[in-house]
């Protein structure tokens, strides 16, 4: 007989080994990346955020920002670590009160490694205190925090929130957002959603503004300057929000000319896409020298130089399309931009067919017969266009040429049911083009493979036009619609 003799502090570690859960050996970190193949290290694994609340503070002058996010999440995983996308400067971090290690990684990550590991399923509240000048920081070689004369902006896609609060940067997780802004008496802070309240105080004056419908990160939006603030109610009851910079200049009348009509055009749109999925809508128009429009949610971003010609409503037209079309219903993934660039540049060819300036048939056969066989825009697959063509003029033009195509296809009676019925089908979560696909499958009737294979993922010039025509004519030989040139203005509406 062999007696087994333990000593004491091998005994001691063998009573804590049988303490520990079995599953304490799957305790792992989460993820950097939240798996997008266009951007592999955006977003983060292990969780999924349900709420932002940002409690920040802003000087002008200097560009210094100080913040505390506190977002709300639930584990998806056990996690002994994760990951948070931010830059700017991190004092503290706490996990459910519980301070917690912090270290910065990579170009643009925060790890976060938690006291205690976090089981699956487990309710987190995570806090994080930071300050910061936002200007003087860059990620892979950019920035899309934009100083103004009178203060800054952040909007980008598809990232912004990494220069001014700590997230899971990807659109697959959304969460509702409380925005919370004090800046000097005289400035103003603007974000999406309603503003909730207002507050001034030795000098500062605080805005509280609430988005309550799920919103991707890229989305989200914070303007901080001296704007001129209109409110008004569409005629279908939507309450709209516009700012300009005061120092617009010669800009100021056209971008009001064109934002001003956003109630208008809301009401106008949900006739085609159905009710108006937010609390609010509107825009502002800051004095940046940025070329592009974004669809922030309900307060879009516009650059003045949308409206350097003049007045432009189809830009307006493109961007709110996108409240119901990217925002409402946001992507799976990077490679579904098509959902939201078909639809918004479609959106303006219905819109220039209302102004009787172009039907969307002439514009399909206009957009078809400009680029020959040869062209590289045949090359670009809108369906899957690759992270460097994301913003390819393709998916804008060529994109709507395959909606159009899908119109043709289906009949209008099928074509505007399904054009009104899938953001109620998916509102406020994410969708692929193979969801769509299956979507306008079920309320057609007809399968639709072959058409999206021809117009969405195939290198080639389709053989005939979207509109079914039996001769494929030249540029020469079709009309330019009067709308084009406002529509081409918005070709670049994106570009980084």
């Amino acid at each position: 007989m062999h007696r087994r003799i333990f000593a004491p502090g091998a005994l001691a570690a063998a009573s804590l080994l049988l303490a520990v859960p079995a599953s304490a050996a799957t305790f792992a970190p989460g993820a950097p990346g939240i798996g997008d193949p266009y951007y592999p290290s955006y977003g983060n694994g292990g969780y999924d955020v349900s709420h932002y609340d940002l409690r920040l503070k802003y000087q002008p002058k200097t560009d210094e920002l100080e913040g505390t996010a506190t977002v709300l999440a639930k584990t998806t995983q056990d996690l002994s670590s994760f990951d948070l996308d931010f830059l700017l400067d991190v004092s503290e971090v706490r996990v459910n009160g519980v301070k917690a290690g912090f270290a910065s990684s990579g170009e643009h990550e925060l790890v976060v490694t938690p006291k205690t590991p976090l089981p699956k399923g487990t309710p987190v509240t995570v806090v994080v205190r930071y300050s910061g000048v936002p200007s003087t920081k860059s990620a892979y070689g950019f920035t899309t925090w934009h100083r103004t004369p009178d203060g800054a902006v952040a909007a980008d896609e598809p990232e912004s929130a990494w220069w001014w609060f700590p997230s899971n940067d990807h659109p697959s997780d959304k969460a509702t957002y409380d925005v919370s802004v004090a800046v000097p008496d005289g400035t103003q802070a603007i974000s999406n959603g309603a503003l909730t309240s207002t507050s001034s105080k030795l000098g500062w004056t605080r805005y509280t503004w609430r988005q309550d419908k799920p919103q991707a990160t890229y989305l989200a939006t914070l303007a901080l300057g001296r704007f001129d603030i209109t409110t008004s109610t569409s005629e279908g009851g939507v309450p709209v929000i516009n700012a300009y910079s005061k120092d617009l200049g010669d800009n100021d009348g056209a971008a009001r000319a064109s934002v001003e009509r956003t109630g208008e055009l809301v009401d106008w749109l949900s006739g085609y896409f159905g009710p108006y999925p937010f609390a609010t809508a509107g825009g502002y128009v800051p004095n940046t020298t940025t070329g592009y429009a974004l669809e922030t949610q309900t307060r879009v971003y516009y650059s003045p130089k949308q409206f350097a010609q003049g007045s432009n409503t189809s830009v307006v037209v493109h961007e709110l399309a996108h409240q119901w079309y990217g925002d409402d219903v946001s992507l799976k993934g990077w490679k579904d931009i098509w959902i939201n660039e078909g639809f918004a540049r479609y959106a303006q060819w219905l819109w220039s067919e209302h102004e009787g300036e172009g039907t969307t048939r002439e514009l399909a056969d206009y957009v078809y017969a400009s680029h020959p066989a040869d062209d590289a825009f045949w090359t670009v697959k809108p369906g899957d266009p690759g992270a460097d063509g994301q913003f390819d003029l393709a998916v804008y033009d060529r994109g709507a040429l395959a909606i159009e195509a899908l119109r043709h296809a289906v009949g209008d009676d099928a074509f505007f049911t399904i054009l009104k019925g899938w953001p109620r089908a998916h509102a406020y979560g994410n969708a692929s083009v193979a969801d769509f696909q299956r979507y306008a499958e079920q309320i057609s009737g007809k399968p639709l493979s072959s058409l999206f294979d021809t117009w969405l993922f195939e290198p080639t010039k389709p053989g005939s036009p979207a509109t079914g025509a039996s001769l494929a004519r030249s540029a020469a030989q079709v009309t330019q619609p009067k709308s084009w040139k406002k529509i081409e203005a918005t070709n670049d509406v994106h570009g980084h």
